[in-house]
């Protein structure tokens, strides 16, 4: 007779937040609230090391994907098109989950439409898109706060599986201030605050959530190249069982294409071939 096959672990819902422009050092000095729970020993903590370039749009694609830009095309900032490779939200579609996006218009034409189509694309709800409850917002300067509320929301009316949370205002401020300004630095507490606002919650439902960021921000304004400044952003795990928070160990730094292969067998979907890189918190237990 053959053997029986393991015991899967049950799927978990999860919350991707992706804090556009979060340098790890500025995030490890400024976010009182999740280091908070690091030292309270209810979430780990590790450095992501990013992919290069540390452009935005490659590593949305990175994320989401589990894949480097060279292999998935999105090279630079301007290539506006769908992605072409398989993907977490196209895959916990097609698993029967439901997905759901706050954030900049860049994912809505990654993952639903391309070129992005404001009136139409802004405000989605459809069973039948890859991410189908999308509040997609088109401002650099967007209220961090609504991004927040409007995740919050979404979570009331359709209880997503799978939910990527993206506030964007780090990385404007950078831009226009640079990484060593006080503007930037005050930013990260505002986002701090946002998460100590709402993470409860989220975490009651039972959500694992992830928290870390796409790029870094250098003193100039600017992201894109090889510094530890723009290559080194955080993760913050929460949402983990005690049992897991006692047993799990992560690594000191994590690869970037490691995220979505890990949050793959979160939600109990296959991790599919085209994801090579191993997640970086394997499961080898039941959850909960």
């Amino acid at each position: 007779m053959p053997s029986p096959s393991p015991p899967q672990p049950p799927s978990r819902k999860v919350i991707l937040v992706v804090c556009d422009g979060l340098r790890n050092d500025t995030a490890a000095e400024q976010m009182g609230y999740l280091e908070h729970l690091v030292e309270q020993q209810q979430a780990r903590r590790s450095v992501v090391q990013a992919q290069l370039p540390t452009k935005s749009r490659p590593l949305y694609e990175t994320l989401i994907t589990g894949l480097p830009p060279a292999v998935h095309g999105i090279t630079h900032n301007q290539v506006v098109r769908g992605s072409q490779q398989p993907h977490l939200f196209g895959l916990a579609q097609k698993a029967g989950k439901t997905t759901a996006a706050v954030a900049f218009f860049w994912f809505s034409e990654l993952y639903n439409h391309a070129p992005f189509r404001p009136i139409l694309d802004r405000e989605v709800d459809d069973p039948h898109l890859p991410i189908q409850h999308g509040r997609f917002y088109v401002s650099n300067d967007y209220p961090d706060p609504e991004v927040f509320v409007s995740a919050a929301t979404l979570i009331a009316r359709h209880q997503p599986d799978f939910l990527l949370v993206h506030p964007m205002g780090v990385d404007y401020w950078g831009h226009r201030f640079g990484s060593d300004s006080e503007p930037y630095r005050n930013q990260v507490l505002i986002q701090d605050e946002q998460l100590a606002t709402y993470l409860p919650d989220w975490l009651e439902q039972g959500y694992v959530v992830l928290v870390t960021a796409d790029h870094g921000m250098n003193p100039d304004r600017m992201h894109g190249g090889t510094l530890p400044l723009v290559r080194h952003v955080p993760l913050y795990l929460l949402g983990l069982s005690r049992q897991e928070r006692e047993s799990a160990s992560l690594p000191p730094t994590i690869e970037q294409c490691q995220i979505a292969p890990t949050i793959c067998q979160w939600l109990g979907l296959g991790i599919p071939p085209s994801m090579t890189v191993p997640p970086f918190l394997p499961i080898h237990h039941p959850l909960g």
